[in-house]
């Protein structure tokens, strides 16, 4: 979604606002600006990428220590300079940034009207500060007071931060439903939507909360809720080193995010797992063991590749935890009569935490007295404190748009749960489950030798690169694998992918294969080697082109396949990790090799934190 920063202190805020635009780069958007108090209000904004905003503010000498910048993902009107954030007031001494959506601008902008204001954009961000200046205008308050008297007449998500060229020493914040970090310094202060533009200065940080209203000096903040009730805020220190922002030599971010899996995993799994005891602990949930001890069902909600990994969850919760489970797109949930019983749990996935439509199906499962567990990347967001309870993946930022170590990451976690369910429960054997564990702490292992297949899969991508459709097949917990390379491949090549259950492949997709059409079998279900074959001499038949990834050296596979990618033999609840990184280096290589942006695909960002 969209970036905001901000800066007020004794530094030059220009070269801040810039290097924390870069760092933001990764949320996805079309234009830039920034806003500084320099002998007045100055604002500068272009569409496109940061260099084009760089370029136009050479033009002017910027000393300005109190500023303002955003990175525009568009939702209400198309990407252009005049869209481009900062919007000014009508008198042009406020300034907004602003991430969200107004819900209600419509109706705002036409009351707006009736008294006089003009628009020049299309945006719902410019009514917003044309409803703010319209509260000062009337009330003389100070600026914190008046943006919340305005805040209360607005409906819908915002994180806004606000300057006034007639208080030139004050920054004002807030938020709803959408993230704000405020990073404290030596009477200085950095804003920003997340902890990324701001380690490099501090890692002592605030998270806003919903409905908080901050004013901040150079001397200290003041923090209070739309009620007017004052808040006394919880300093956090972020244990997160600049280079872990830093591609480290890697040509690009998911490269490098990647590669860092086995590390990502074993961190994931790092005080949890105990091969050598034959047991899992996870303390996030222990609080909740004997509720887990007698639920009766499971609902998992999540959003994109997220969901993917619920689906996997599904699959090893149902087999080794032997509870039922129901995987939920958020934002179906939400809007759908659905039922949330007493003994009912609710598992949210979200790699940000502040995924917009899980963060609101969380609340209506609260509504519905469910107890919500967690799973996400980013502590202290807003999915950790809505949720009763939760495991963090630990497996540090991620920059690319299109997500790897974080799905590895919460299969992990999920792959964890279920066996902790499965010891909780007595589901299994003392002497099986110890099994388990123990082929779970090799998994690290097991992903670096996958990786070994790097130049393998580069060398298919050549020959795959041009084509405009894929299919993608799997059984059982290979399907949601399937699912994924198929996302992984369009967001990143831009071609058209579908991932389906292989089984299902004769109830219509069989129809688009032909000579031209790559079709890649996830062949890895030790159980399922007898249906992936027949379904493979069905594609064959058709003169379909055949990529599979196989865990064993499946003869009969490798004498029909057209190309083989081979992954480590390990237990098969494994298996959906290991098959995913092949096809997470496949969608690499063939977007780099049709000259694709790989971590900033076009229309997409990398939390939606707007629905």
């Amino acid at each position: 979604m969209c970036g905001i920063i901000g800066y007020i202190g004794c530094r030059d805020a220009f070269p801040i606002l810039i290097s924390g635009l870069r760092r933001l780069e990764y949320r996805g958007y079309d234009s830039a600006g920034i806003a500084v108090l320099e002998h007045g209000l100055t604002v500068i904004k272009k569409s496109g990428k940061v260099e084009a905003l760089e370029l136009a503010c050479k033009a002017h000498c910027l000393t300005a220590t109190v500023g303002i910048g955003h990175t525009r993902w568009a939702t209400h009107g198309v990407p252009s300079d005049v869209n481009a954030h900062p919007h000014l007031s009508s008198n042009k001494k406020l300034a907004i940034v602003h991430n969200g959506i107004i819900e209600n601008y419509v109706a705002l902008k036409e009351s707006l009207m009736l008294k006089g204001h003009r628009f020049v954009s299309e945006t719902d961000t410019e009514v917003l500060i044309h409803l703010i200046e319209e509260v000062q205008r009337r009330t003389n308050f100070d600026l914190a007071e008046v943006v919340r008297i305005a805040l209360s007449q607005v409906t819908g998500a915002y994180a806004i931060l606000i300057i006034d060229e007639d208080s030139p020493n004050r920054l004002i914040a807030a938020r709803k439903g959408s993230p704000l970090v405020i990073g404290v310094g030596q009477q200085e202060y950095f804003i920003a939507s997340d902890a990324a533009p701001l380690i490099a200065y501090t890692k002592n940080m605030i998270y806003l909360k919903d409905n908080e209203v901050a004013s901040i000096t150079y001397d200290g903040l003041n923090i209070f809720n739309l009620n007017n009730i004052p808040q006394f805020p919880y300093i956090q220190e972020l244990e997160l080193e600049i280079e872990v922002l830093e591609k480290g030599g890697y040509e690009h971010f998911m490269l490098k995010e990647i590669y860092e899996q086995p590390r990502s995993i074993y961190d994931c799994m790092r005080g949890r797992l105990y091969p050598e005891q034959g047991r899992i602990a996870l303390g996030g949930i222990a609080t909740y063991d004997e509720m887990l001890k007698t639920i009766d069902r499971i609902v998992i909600i999540s959003c994109g590749t997220s969901w993917h990994a619920g689906l996997i969850g599904e699959y090893l919760i149902e087999k080794y935890g032997r509870i039922p489970v129901e995987v939920e797109y958020a934002s179906e949930f939400r809007y759908r009569e659905s039922i949330i019983r007493k003994n009912d749990l609710v598992i949210a996935i979200s790699q940000s935490g502040e995924t917009a439509d899980t963060l609101a199906a969380i609340d209506l499962a609260k509504e519905m007295g469910g107890i919500i567990f967690g799973i996400c990347n980013v502590v202290g967001s807003s999915v950790a404190r809505h949720t009763d309870a939760g495991i963090y993946t630990h497996v540090g930022p991620e920059v690319g748009v299109a997500s790897t170590k974080a799905f590895s990451g919460q299969v992990t976690v999920l792959t964890m749960f279920a066996l902790y369910l499965a010891q909780l429960r007595g589901t299994m054997a003392k002497e099986e489950l110890a099994k388990y564990i123990r082929e779970l702490s090799l998994l690290p292992n097991y992903v670096d030798e996958c990786l070994k297949c790097d130049s393998q899969v580069r060398q298919i991508a050549e020959r795959f690169k041009y084509v405009s459709d894929c299919i993608f097949l799997g059984r059982g917990s290979a399907f949601p694998v399937a699912l994924e390379g198929a996302l992984k491949l369009k967001e990143i090549s831009y071609i058209h992918a579908e991932g389906y259950p292989a089984a299902e492949m004769k109830h219509g997709p069989i129809a688009l294969i032909d000579e031209d059409m790559p079709i890649v079998f996830i062949a890895t279900n030790h159980s399922y080697l007898e249906k992936i074959v027949n379904n493979i001499q069905e594609v064959k038949a058709r003169k379909g082109k055949v990529i599979a990834v196989v865990s064993d050296t499946f003869t009969e596979v490798k004498n029909l396949a057209d190309e083989i990618i081979e992954i480590p033999h390990s237990g098969e609840f494994l298996l959906p990790i290991l098959a995913t990184i092949p096809l997470q280096l496949l969608a690499y290589h063939v977007a780099l090799l049709r000259g694709c942006n790989v971590d900033q695909p076009r229309n997409l960002a990398k939390s939606v934190t707007v629905e």
